[in-house]
């Protein structure tokens, strides 16, 4: 793929995003679809109604850039499509909710979550084995334990990207550097696909920062931030997890490693304290850093950091298997 591409897709699907976000916000304060501020939670950091809409164009941003320049109108784009629609769909109904001051039930979140993950599979963007080190041959895992794995991984990036949407900038920044690390191991391997989907996913989250940046103007809700994971997972499925050997697995696991380290620690946390995993506290590491005395340009630009470097420690991984 000509790397003309890269730079178009990028390029156009920043642009729509970036021009679609306004009118969109003005239309969230008409239907009054915003995420009002609340004294008696401690999550609830923003002092004034912020809109909820940032989804919407990052979705059709996405879509409209990716589908255009590849041109790939296949099953597995039909199901990244599907599944991300049903998210969208799931994660708006979330978000009203939430500008009622009330919690959307766990369990139809977890059937779509679920669902989309499930359609991916059956699209035959799965995780199928391992390169065996000792003997070079690749290792088939049982059709089963292919599809618990990867349902598994949908699932909880998803997730994990979702519960990391907590301060302004913090779950758009950690996505575009783990997407960035994505779109260097795909060209790096020659995963031309992969590439284009990283690249895009890069230019939708950049044009998002310049209103989510703090103090932010806009939110992306949990439409978007479950959209975002679910991408960054299936980017992973569909490159990195790829003819990969047993070192080579921590790739994507560094590359997302500072949600997926930090919400497994919460949602151990609150399993042993006998609390759901989807009660959403303040036990992220972002809250921790606050209540540490960081302001929340400080939280996040820590958080980035480590990101970085994690997302960096990963490519070295890499470089080292080449």
């Amino acid at each position: 793929m000509s790397k003309i591409l890269y730079v178009l897709s990028f390029l156009l699907s920043f642009l729509i995003v970036y021009f679609l976000i306004p009118p969109l916000g003005k239309l969230a304060f008409r239907l009054d679809f915003v995420d009002k501020p609340r004294a008696d939670n401690e999550r609830k950091i923003h002092r004034q109604p912020i809109p909820l809409t940032a989804s919407y164009a990052i979705f059709t941003g996405f879509f409209v850039s990716y589908l255009l320049f590849t041109r790939d109108f296949s099953w597995e784009t039909g199901a990244l499509f599907g599944g991300g629609l049903l998210l969208l769909a799931i994660g708006t109904v979330d978000d009203w909710y939430k500008t009622k001051g009330r919690d959307f039930p766990a369990l139809p979140k977890l059937i779509v979550q679920v669902s989309a993950a499930v359609l991916v599979y059956f699209a035959g963007i799965q995780f199928n084995g391992f390169v065996n080190p000792l003997s070079g041959h690749y290792v088939f895992l049982p059709e089963w334990l292919q599809f618990i794995l990867t349902i598994l991984w949908i699932f909880g990036v998803t997730t994990v990207i979702n519960f990391s949407d907590g301060l302004d900038g913090l779950a758009g920044g950690l996505s575009a550097i783990s997407a960035v690390t994505l779109f260097v191991v795909a060209v790096t391997k020659g995963q031309t696909n992969s590439a284009m989907l990283s690249i895009t996913l890069i230019g939708v989250t950049l044009a998002y920062l310049r209103y989510n940046k703090p103090p932010a103007k806009v939110f992306m809700g949990d439409a978007g931030a479950t959209f975002l994971g679910f991408m960054l997972a299936v980017i992973a499925l569909d490159g990195a997890f790829k003819q990969a050997t047993v070192l080579s697995l921590f790739i994507p696991v560094l590359a997302l490693g500072v949600p997926i380290f930090d919400n497994l620690f919460v949602v151990i946390k609150r399993m042993l304290q006998g609390k759901s995993p989807y009660q959403a506290d303040a036990s992220q590491v972002h809250y921790r850093l606050l209540r540490a005395g960081l302001s929340q340009k400080q939280a996040v630009m820590v958080l980035y950091l480590v990101s970085t470097c994690l997302g960096l420690s990963s490519i070295i991984l890499l470089l080292l298997q080449i």
